[in-house]
Parts: C-alpha cells; sequence; structure tokens
C-alpha cells in the first residue's frame, strides 16, 4: 500500500519537519486523513501540560483493527501479513494472510465476548511470540477491550501485580514456551500467579507443546476448543469492529520506575494509530514489497508498535521469530533473514553486541544480499557494535536507524530516515516529524545554540504519547512534567550537534554529588569502557563519611581471569586522565553481567542497592532480562 505521507528526499523531511512545528494540527490531520474513519474528529488537539491533558482527534470514531484488517479485505486479501518463524528450526513455519488473520480475530473476538468481555473490560495476555499474541491483541482492540501484555517469562509475582493493578478479568495464556533449549511452563506460573487475583473469571490456554496442562473446571479453557465452538457460531454480528472514541484506551503496558514499582502506561487509540504507522513507514521507508522483521517480543512498546500494530496498518508483511537468535546456532538470525528474503531488519544493540563476539564465519554462511535497511533499538548503540553490524551486516552499503523512544512516548522520536538522512555512529539522530525536542540546562531554561549538551525535553505534544499511568495520573504528572514548566522531560540527557543530531548520553537522574561536585556516570563509564578488556560499565553513588557520596563501578570484562588490583588502577587512571582525579572510583567490583530490562538498560537502583549493602531492598526485579546476576553480583561482592 502506498503512503501519502512517505517522506521521500532531504528536502521532504525539512518541509515536513517544518509544517509539524508550524502548523501540528494541519500536519497530522493531513497524515491522519489516509486512516478509515467512522467519524471525522471535532478538533485536532487539545493539551495542558500543567494537568496533564492530552486530547487527539478529539469526538472522532473509529476501530483500529479496521484499519489493520478490514481496508486490506478488498485491495490484498492474499497477501502474507504475518511470516512466523518457530523457535525450533524442524517445526514448520507459518504464513497467515491479511483474510486469515482478520478472520482469526474475528473468531476470536467472539470468544471473548462470550466469555463475557465488554469494552474496558482490562484483559491480560501472557504468550510467546506466536501468532496468536497478534490474534489476542487485536481481538480485544476489536470488542474495546483493553489488553495489557506481559512478557512471557515474567515470573507469577509481576504477572499477579500487573492483574491487580489493572483489575483484568482474562488471562490468557500458554501451557508451556520454548526459549532456545529450554522449555518454560507458562501455565504452572500463571497458576501460581492466580492465587492472589481475585478478578480473574476465565483462563484460556493455548497448547504450544504437547505437554499435559493442569486445568481448573469452570474457569480454564482451552484456545483451540473455544475456537471451534465459536467458528461455528460466528456470523456477521461478531465480525463488526465496536466503535472506538478516539481517546478510548487501547491498551495498559508496564514499565519499570524508579521506585520499583512498575508504571501502567496508558496509550489511547488513535493517536497511537496515527504515529506507529507514520513513524514505521518513513524511518525503515516501508515499500509495497518490503519483507519487515522486528526481532523484538511483543511484550514490549517495540514490539507493540513494530510487530503487531505499526506493520499491520502500514499494509505490510512482517516476519515475527519465537526463538532466540542464539539456537540452534549463532547464525539463525542470518538464516531467517536470507530465507524470508528480509528488506529491513530492527534488532537491539545487545543482540549484536552478543553476535560480534562470535566467529566472523556465522555472518558469512547466509546471502543477506535483500536487506535495504537495518535500524537498532532499546539502547544507544556503541561505535564497535555499529561498526559491526555496518561492515558484515549491512555489508557497508545499507543504512543503519538508530532509534530512541520509550514506552512512554509509544512510537520512535528521534532517528535517522533510512537513506536519506545521514547515518551519524552513536547518533540517534534527528526527532522526526512531530516531535519538538529541547536541551535544558541545570537551571531548567532551554539551551538554546544548536551545538549543546542537556537534559532531553518535548515541549509539544505527539499522537502517541502516553496519557497517564493506569490509576494513578498524579504520578504520571510528577514523574514527566514536574521538573520543566509546561514540557515533558524524558529523563534523559543528550548532546545535539552543529546540524541538530541528537546523541543520548544516559540517564541524567544518574548524578552523584562527591565532595561537592556533580558527576554524571556517563563520562566515566564512557572513559572505563575505552580499556581494551572492558566490555560494558556502570557507575553509581554509595554513601561516603568524608565526601557524603562516593562512586561504585560495575565492570564487565571480555575475560573475567584479568580481574586483578592492576587492572583496577589502570581503570582509573584512564578516568583521572580522560576526567579529573576527583573522578576516580572509590570501589571497583568486576562483573560478568550487569543488570538489566528486556530494552537492554541498566538497572541502576539496583546497583545503587548493592552498593550501599542494602541486599534486602532490591524491590520489583521481574523486568530484568537477567534476574539471576543479582544474587551472582552481591555473591561476588561478598568473597
Amino acid at each position: 500500500m502506498k503512503h501519502t505521507f512517505q517522506i521521500n528526499s532531504l528536502s521532504a523531511y525539512n518541509l515536513a519537519y517544518k509544517k509539524s512545528v508550524e502548523e501540528p494540527e494541519i500536519f497530522w490531520a493531513e497524515v491522519a486523513d489516509s486512516f478509515q474513519w467512522h467519524k471525522q474528529w471535532d478538533n485536532v488537539l487539545k493539551w495542558d501540560f500543567k494537568k496533564p491533558e492530552i486530547i487527539w482527534f478529539e469526538g472522532a470514531k473509529l476501530n483500529i483493527t479496521e484499519n489493520c484488517l478490514d481496508r486490506y479485505l478488498k485491495t490484498q486479501p492474499d497477501k502474507i501479513a504475518i511470516l512466523w518463524e518457530p523457535n525450533n528450526p524442524g517445526e514448520p513455519s507459518r504464513e497467515i494472510s491479511y483474510k486469515e488473520l482478520f478472520e482469526d480475530v474475528c473468531v476470536f473476538a467472539s470468544v471473548l465476548t462470550n466469555m463475557g468481555i465488554q469494552k474496558g473490560d482490562r484483559v491480560c495476555i501472557y504468550l510467546p511470540m506466536i501468532p496468536e499474541v497478534s490474534i489476542a491483541m487485536l481481538a480485544c482492540a476489536r470488542i474495546g477491550a483493553i489488553h495489557s501484555v506481559v512478557f512471557a517469562g515474567f515470573s507469577s509475582k509481576a504477572i499477579a501485580s500487573r492483574i491487580n493493578d489493572a483489575n483484568c478479568k482474562i488471562l490468557i495464556t500458554a501451557n508451556e514456551m520454548y526459549r532456545g533449549e529450554k522449555t518454560i511452563n507458562l501455565k504452572n506460573i500463571c497458576d501460581e500467579a492466580l492465587t492472589d487475583c481475585p478478578s480473574i473469571e476465565n483462563v484460556i490456554v493455548y497448547k504450544r507443546t504437547s505437554a499435559s496442562v493442569n486445568m481448573k473446571e469452570n474457569r480454564d479453557f482451552f484456545w483451540d476448543e473455544e475456537v471451534r465452538i465459536n467458528s461455528e457460531n460466528c456470523d456477521s454480528e461478531y465480525n463488526e469492529a465496536t466503535k472506538m472514541d478516539a481517546e478510548d484506551p487501547l491498551f495498559i503496558l508496564y514499565t519499570s520506575g524508579s521506585t520499583g514499582k512498575p508504571k501502567g502506561m496508558v496509550h489511547t487509540t488513535a493517536g497511537y494509530m496515527v504515529g506507529a504507522t507514520y513513524t514505521l513507514v518513513n524511518v525503515f521507508q516501508l515499500k509495497e514489497d518490503s519483507i519487515w522483521w522486528c526481532s523484538a517480543d511483543v511484550g514490549w512498546i517495540t514490539g507493540h508498535s513494530y510487530i503487531v500494530y505499526g506493520p499491520l496498518l502500514a499494509g505490510a508483511t512482517s516476519v515475527m521469530f519465537e526463538g532466540v537468535p542464539s539456537y540452534p546456532d549463532y547464525d539463525r538470525f542470518w538464516q531467517i533473514i536470507e530465507k524470508y528474503k528480509v528488506t529491513q531488519f530492527y534488532t537491539a544493540p545487545t543482540a549484536i553486541r552478543a553476535l560480534a563476539k562470535q566467529h566472523i564465519s556465522h555472518t558469512q554462511k547466509n546471502d543477506l544480499s535483500s536487506l535495504h535497511v537495518l535500524g537498532t533499538v532499546g539502547e544507544p548503540i556503541n561505535e564497535e557494535a555499529w561498526q559491526w553490524y555496518h561492515k558484515n551486516i549491512g555489508k557497508e552499503k545499507t543504512p543503519i536507524t538508530d532509534t530512541w523512544f520509550q514506552t512512554e512516548n509509544g512510537v520512535i522520536m528521534i532517528s535517522g530516515i533510512a537513506g536519506i538522512t545521514e547515518s551519524i555512529p552513536t547518533y540517534a539522530s534527528l526527532p522526526l516529524p512531530g516531535v519538538q525536542t529541547v536541551l535544558m540546562d541545570d537551571n531548567s531554561n532551554e539551551i538554546k545554540t544548536t551545538k549543546a549538551e542537556g537534559r532531553l525535553a518535548i515541549k509539544f505534544p505527539w499522537p502517541s504519547i502516553a496519557r497517564t499511568i493506569w490509576g494513578d495520573h498524579e504520578r504520571f504528572k510528577k514523574t514527566y512534567f514536574s521538573t520543566f514548566e509546561n514540557m515533558y522531560f524524558t529523563g534523559d540527557g543528550a548532546l545535539r550537534d552543529e546540524n541538530g543530531n541528537y546523541r543520548i548520553t544516559g540517564r541524567v537522574d544518574d548524578i552523584v554529588i562527591v565532595s561537592g561536585h556533580n558527576m554524571g556516570t556517563a563520562p566515566i563509564e564512557n572513559s572505563i569502557n575505552e580499556h581494551k578488556k572492558v566490555v560494558e560499565s556502570a557507575v553509581v553513588g554509595f554513601p561516603h563519611d568524608i565526601k557524603g557520596n562516593a562512586l561504585f563501578g560495575f565492570v564487565i570484562l571480555y575475560d573475567i581471569e584479568d580481574a586483578s588490583e592492576e587492572l583496577k588502577k589502570e581503570i582509573n587512571e584512564i578516568i583521572s586522565s580522560e576526567i579529573g582525579a576527583f573522578s576516580k572510583l572509590e570501589k571497583i567490583q568486576f562483573v560478568e553481567n550487569l543488570p538489566k530490562t528486556r530494552s537492554g538498560k541498566i538497572m541502576r537502583r539496583i546497583l545503587r542497592k548493592i552498593a550501599e549493602g542494602k541486599f534486602d531492598e532490591f524491590g520489583d526485579t521481574s523486568t530484568l532480562l537477567n534476574p539471576e546476576i543479582v544474587e551472582e553480583i552481591v555473591n561476588r561482592l561478598n568473597k
């Protein structure tokens, strides 16, 4: 499908950005005109960051699934919507057309309806990376239910806290899931969670494996059986999508908070729809014959926007992969790219660094010539990983888009536009049209010079911005709108070069006052990382009797056997040389990994507790990629 809002030149980007700033309502109304609406909006935008309150396309009526599915039934019913690649290489893959996906969504919508789910009800989804996760999400959206997807791998405690926070009525899960060589029993994890979830009325279980399942009578039902029953009874009544208001909630997605309690970010229907489509089509220059692959998990905002909603809204063919890049070997990603002739590939720097450590032969077995665009997401990519990606996967000719956004943003905010704007290693590049970025100094004043460094804020709403934190609007206000007057504060620091390109430098709340000096930890970490034996580092503050605070460095080595007192001295010498003697680390702990979220961000609040010796105050660790590493670091520290 051709998109009238697709940017095809640098001058077109400049014009689009200029219009989005000078005439934002006209700009976004023109983009929104390309979608199907039951009723047009009365007002494009009303907003007040002081409350905060943001209303896009007020008065409009629509259903997002009609824009994902129904409108393509006449133009491209047989086009493949989802190419599913299973974890296990010997297992058959699946191809699902737009028509087939539409039918599957309608049937499952009737399953939910017949279980009493109505508009506004919350549905928790805890599924592996299988097409059914997309079907469940879209079925919820079709009937106006609000889905809350929880990453399939979180603990029972994490599931229970999210179910209870949102007061979900139904839980959708699978009996088991594959992850590399492992098989994980999801249903048992759910059963443990549900001992303390009184709001759950029914559980729907998809049989991913042949293993037996413990089912509770009158509560638990098999997906396939419910689909079979409802397929026989599904008529046009169930095919009709619920008309939604533009500002009706579409989903809740939980993200980690600095206090340890996850925040349920609420995204609404129309603005999110417009933003997800606009960013995907432009950043990655999607074409009608594109084969798109985002390797993220649906349990995160990247998966919501760029595996489920964005590709379908754009009418694209999208690859969904159940497994991991290292199974059965480290060339799995490249096998999939060759198999499906992937044209745009979007993955995380964490994955790139892991693959870069392997023998280069893994990248040379497969034909990667179909690739037109490469992308990264989740954290700023370091130059070494960028260059490896550029040379070995892009063959030094494929543009790389280094994208920056947050769960709270909904969609990509700062990024290059593939093949149009310049790809600069370590730089996220330019704000997309509609994103009015500013840098703020320590006195809360906007830095007007183009080349600058400061705290990254946004001074005007964009369509896909989260509207609130579920059940806690005051926390939403305090977290995002209280730092700078009439602005959204990202919590990140950034550099801006003379051409307006942005480089994200890390969380600016990672500031430690040592002997009266305000010390940002990001520059110190950059110095440490220059040592040839260092992979990555994280620096936090901890109380010190004389200095007030001192610096504690957690340092990952390429080879942990290199850990020594001499190496600690070398690291501090680099810091002293690069920044100054006052920046030296009081303590250094060599580790094999750092606690990270699934999006690749270091969980610094946990490192602070470790540095302080408060080993019983870690709070919620459910959002970690590697929760076991916390105990490993503590044990190593106590040796």
